[in-house]
Formats: C-alpha cells, structure tokens, sequence
C-alpha cells in the first residue's frame, strides 16, 4: 500500500559545520567534541586563526558545503562564545557560554546511541518573543539532525532541551528510555535521564547577515566579562580602601581638634 511506503531518501540536506578558534582551553575543546556527537550532519574544520576575519568562516563553510555554521570563540583562555548562523545569507546569533559541563567531567547516567536523531523541545517562552522565535527556528535547523542523513540513525532516544530563564537560554540534554523493557511503544511511560553536556548561553547580539550585518537584536542586560571582573575588584577591595579612608579621616580630625599651647603653661616652671 502506499501510505505506508517510506521515502527513503535525503531531502532536507542541512549540513553543519562546528569548530573553534585557537587558543580554547580543554574544557571547551571538549564540549565542541560533544556538540560533534550530538550533530551526526556536522562537519569538522582544524582550528580557526583568530587573527583571520570572520567572514573567512563563510567561505570555509561553502568550500565543505555547510549551509549551518557553529564556531566556538575563545578569548583570554577563560571566556567562551559561541556563534550559530546560517550561511552564507544569516542570519547569525552570538552568545557567551557560560557554566559549562562537559560529557566527561559531570559523568551521568544516561547514553544514547550515537547518531540517533534528537527530539528538539523549547518552552513556551520561545513562542512568545519575537528574538526567541527567531533563535528557535535557528536551533532547529543547526541542531536538528535531517531525515535520512547518510549518517544518522532512524531512531529517536534522546531529547535536546532549550530553557529561557533569567534571560538566558539553559541547554539540557536527556535520554529517553521505557520504565520497563514491555513499556517501548508506550510514550507515557517513559523516562529521562540526563546524558550531558549541560551550558547556559548568554545572547549578546543577533546579526542579520552572517557574521555581520545590521543589528537585529541587542541584549541590553548583558554584561561583558571583563566588566564583570572589574566589578568584582572594586568589591574586593573596598574593605581595604574603607579601613585607609577611616584612617585618613581619624587623622583628619586629630589635626583639626589639637589645641593650641598656652602661652602661660611654662610660667610656673
């Protein structure tokens, strides 16, 4: 019968290619291996020169034939930011990563099988903001594993999750497996076990183009990193410059009270 027919062929070919700067650190080389494992459609690039321009990175993604891009930016040895776009027209989203857990290091209970096409699930908050939407549908299409991709597998048993609170987006990835081995046809009795890696992405900006273009978004509570830190500074040092204040003022006050000598106090001598 031909309602049941399946197409068998690779339709949507979305491709993406995930890499990253020189310079990031181990934690960050390895939660960009694990966005490799999670995108059985990626492509992989050696590390980006940071001196080199960014829109460098559009003509890469078209000699590798990616129409997504993910590019990790590491800055200080400490600062991680994340670029998704679409190339070569955008539009493309920066982001800071921030409170980031690799695979490796939180060790979870849960696994999947590698090259399983994910389910994508975003709260109600991304179909209410207009930004959100448009980062949603974004999402979608970088970490969406196409049907029929040559390398994936026809099976889904694990769950991406995209949670805005606080005004970031929380990023949880979770296994789904039955309750009992009898429970597999069963949605509602099936269970999530979080496999990893866990990071909240901070949106700073979104572009309407692909690594430039005019401003679409701004993010007006965000804060840079080395504001942040300079911040922390003046609030690690205030007690030390309020305890030689205090002393300034003490002193202060002991010139201005100091009597003056009595012109009669060496007369009885």
């Amino acid at each position: 019968m031909r309602y049941i027919q399946k197409d068998t062929r690779w339709r949507n070919k979305q491709r993406a290619l995930v890499f990253c700067s020189r310079g990031v650190t181990a934690r960050f080389r390895h939660l960009c291996d694990d966005i490799r494992k999670m995108l059985p459609h990626h492509k992989t690039e050696p590390k980006f020169e940071k001196r080199s321009n960014f829109n460098e990175i559009n003509e890469i993604c078209e000699l590798k034939n990616c129409n997504n891009v993910v590019f990790f930016e590491a800055r200080k040895r400490e600062d991680l930011y994340m670029w998704v776009g679409r190339v070569p027209s955008g539009p493309s989203i920066k982001f800071q990563v921030l409170n980031v857990h690799t695979t490796q290091e939180v060790r979870l209970a849960g696994n999947c099988l590698l090259g399983s096409r994910p389910i994508l699930y975003f709260d109600k908050n991304f179909g209410q903001l207009s930004y959100l939407k448009l980062m949603k549908e974004l999402f979608i299409q970088v970490f969406g594993t196409p049907r029929n991709h040559p390398k994936s597998k026809p099976f889904h048993d694990h769950i991406m999750c995209f949670y805005w609170l606080d005004r970031k987006i929380w990023f949880r990835h979770y296994q789904i497996s039955p309750e009992t081995p009898d429970d597999a046809d069963k949605p509602e009795k099936q269970v999530l076990t979080e496999i990893g890696p866990r990071f909240v992405l901070d949106p700073i900006r979104i572009f309407a183009g692909s690594f430039s273009g005019q401003t679409l978004y701004l993010n007006p509570h965000y804060m840079t990193p080395t504001a942040l830190r300079v911040q922390a500074r003046k609030l690690l040092k205030n007690p030390y410059v309020k305890k030689l204040e205090d002393k300034e003022k003490l002193k202060q006050r002991k010139e201005e009270n100091e009597l003056s000598e009595d012109p009669v106090d060496e007369t009885f001598e």
